[in-house]
């Protein structure tokens, strides 16, 4: 009750330098995934996915799709953060 009437006092905590803090952080789950997709292996099959991508669009019916490209390329990435992860964890 006590901190409720002093909010209603003082107002709201102003959220602004929190807003900052939270911009500035990264993730690095999502660096090291960024690192991950520059390995030749990652570069390759994103560029199968590329290819199929275009493939599939230029065509108006067609039942392809690229699951098997999407699923190649994200296999690879998390094969290599895992190995990344767990390698540094050890």
């Amino acid at each position: 009750m006590v901190f409720e009437e002093k909010m209603i006092m003082n107002g709201e905590p102003e959220d602004e330098e929190e807003e900052e803090e939270e911009e500035d952080m990264v993730d690095p789950l999502e660096t090291m995934r960024q690192k991950c997709v520059e390995t030749e292996h990652c570069i390759h099959t994103q560029a199968r996915l590329e290819e199929c991508e275009t493939r599939v669009g230029s065509r108006s019916a067609t039942e392809e799709d690229c699951t098997e490209e999407l699923f190649d390329f994200l296999h690879a990435r998390d094969h290599c953060v895992a190995h990344k992860l767990f390698h540094s964890v050890k």
